[in-house]
């Protein structure tokens, strides 16, 4: 990557870089640095730029350049926090479909890339961050596969000549000849890969987000506790008080979650357990308590606060058994009270809007409490946050214009200009929309159907596998 600095622009120390770019000012110069060139050993010139991509991350862009060797090379870093979550995106590329490899993907640091039917893997330390396509990112793992062929032909040349054949089979992939899958895993949630189709479904596309390990914490640089490990049972350790518990609750989850809870219960006593914190990894204390929401089920409600470095978070679980069929509730959404709605989203529930063709699969956006418009906003700033280039200057502008008119639709369902209908479809039957009336058989915009769920959806959800004999038998013989 080539950056153009001003003529005026002077040789800085490497102090006064990093106090400029430590700033909040979003329109901070091109900085320059003399530094050792690694080819030649004479002195170049590294370029830092620090920039926003919108809605995805603060990155620091560095260029180095010499002009003893021609030698250049170019780094992206992160600029912003470690995200709570890792992220690990999956694409399916099909042979003959060549366009699809120009997706753009930022790499950071700490992110992995692999193709399973080459039995291929790029470590983080391979490749640095870096700002690219699949394309170019598959392109230049060859370049680094062949520089070294010549001398290992010599050394190993049976080595060499599967380095060979390797690469050719690498190559095809890269152009477009073979069918393979990409994935991108980054325990640091920093990494992106773009949705050539947003706002609408890629097919080929898949996200996840997960927890990470106490090694992943271990390798980001967290503090961790020593005694503590990963397989580590949680045993409860004490309890408090109504009016203690619901202080706890209140400070431990944001105003609108802990005021929808306390429209259905007044926790007589609040569980206490030892955890750790998702943010910064030291030891925390985390609140539970059990509820019963009318016309729906008893759910566990658990909110962490850390006093080390006051990450707050808040999860909510269903209790009891694994309900026989799945459930599907929609709500015809007409004035401004069905707006005011209590809303329970799972993390198996898919959330689908018809009159918008809207589809969010089960996964995005986790597990919350909310109310329709809350869901409607948390929805425009996870789309905003996933798709990160949808406003930068690489798109064209016809998709820009596209997610941008789908983004104004998406809002204008907030000012009821015409009826939409909201649809939760949850395998687990775990998600809930509040009736507006006292009784839910009076709401005649709220419909709830069961449905037998299928065996794919069994199998995702690790039903087919799962054996509870022996736990029935040890509890009968209790009874």
């Amino acid at each position: 990557m080539q950056m153009e600095a001003k003529d005026a622009a002077a040789i800085l120390d490497v102090r006064s870089v990093v106090e400029a770019i430590s700033t909040d000012d979003d329109s901070a110069p091109v900085y320059q640095v003399e530094s050792l060139c690694m080819r030649c050993h004479e002195n170049g010139t590294t370029r830092f730029l620090l920039t926003l991509i919108p809605h995805f991350r603060k990155i620091l862009l560095s260029a180095f350049e010499c002009s003893h060797c021609n030698e250049r090379n170019n780094e992206v870093q992160f600029a912003g926090e470690i995200q709570p979550r890792g992220s690990r995106y999956r694409v399916e590329f099909a042979s003959g479909d060549q366009k699809m490899l120009n997706r753009q993907v930022v790499k950071s640091d700490t992110a992995t890339i692999k193709i399973p039917q080459l039995d291929f893997e790029i470590p983080p330390e391979a490749q640095r961050g870096s700002l690219s396509t699949v394309e170019g990112i598959l392109l230049r793992a060859c370049e680094e596969l062949q520089a070294l062929q010549d001398e290992r032909k010599k050394v190993d040349p049976q080595t060499a000549e599967a380095i060979d054949h390797f690469i050719l089979k690498l190559k095809a992939c890269a152009t477009g000849d073979s069918s393979f899958t990409f994935i991108l895993d980054d325990p640091a949630g920093n990494s992106f890969v773009e949705n050539p189709f947003a706002p609408s479904v890629d097919p080929s596309l898949s996200i996840e987000f997960y927890e990470r390990t106490h090694e992943q914490n271990a390798l980001l640089g967290y503090a961790l506790d020593p005694t503590q490990s990963s397989e580590a049972s949680v045993e409860p350790h004490g309890s408090v008080g109504a009016v203690a518990g619901r202080r706890a609750i209140a400070q431990g989850n944001s105003p609108e979650f802990a005021e929808a809870l306390f429209r259905y219960t007044a926790p007589e006593e609040v569980m206490t357990f030892p955890s750790t914190c998702g943010a910064c990894a030291v030891s925390c204390e985390t609140r539970m308590f059990l509820t019963k929401i009318p016309y729906f089920q008893e759910v566990i409600v658990m909110a962490s606060t850390c006093d080390a470095c006051g990450y707050r978070n808040s999860e909510l679980k269903p209790g009891g058994a694994i309900p026989d069929k799945g459930k599907k509730v929609s709500v015809s959404v007409k004035n401004i009270s069905d707006l005011s709605r209590d809303v329970i989203k799972s993390d198996t529930a898919s959330v689908i809007i018809p009159e918008i063709d809207l589809e969010l699969t089960s996964g995005t956006l986790g597990g919350i409490v909310t109310t329709v418009e809350g869901l409607i906003t948390k929805i425009s700033e996870a789309l905003e946050r996933v798709h990160g280039f949808t406003f930068g200057d690489s798109l064209e502008e016809g998709r820009k214009n596209k997610w941008q008119d789908f983004r104004a639709r998406l809002i204008k369902l907030l000012s009821l200009e015409e009826p939409w209908t909201l649809i939760m479809d949850d395998a687990l039957a775990n998600s809930f929309i509040a009736p507006s009336c006292d009784d839910i058989k009076d709401d005649h915009q709220l419909t709830i159907e069961e449905y037998e769920r299928s065996w794919e959806q069994n199998e995702e959800l690790g039903l087919n596998d799962m054996d509870t004999s022996a736990a029935d038998a040890a509890y009968n013989d209790n009874e």
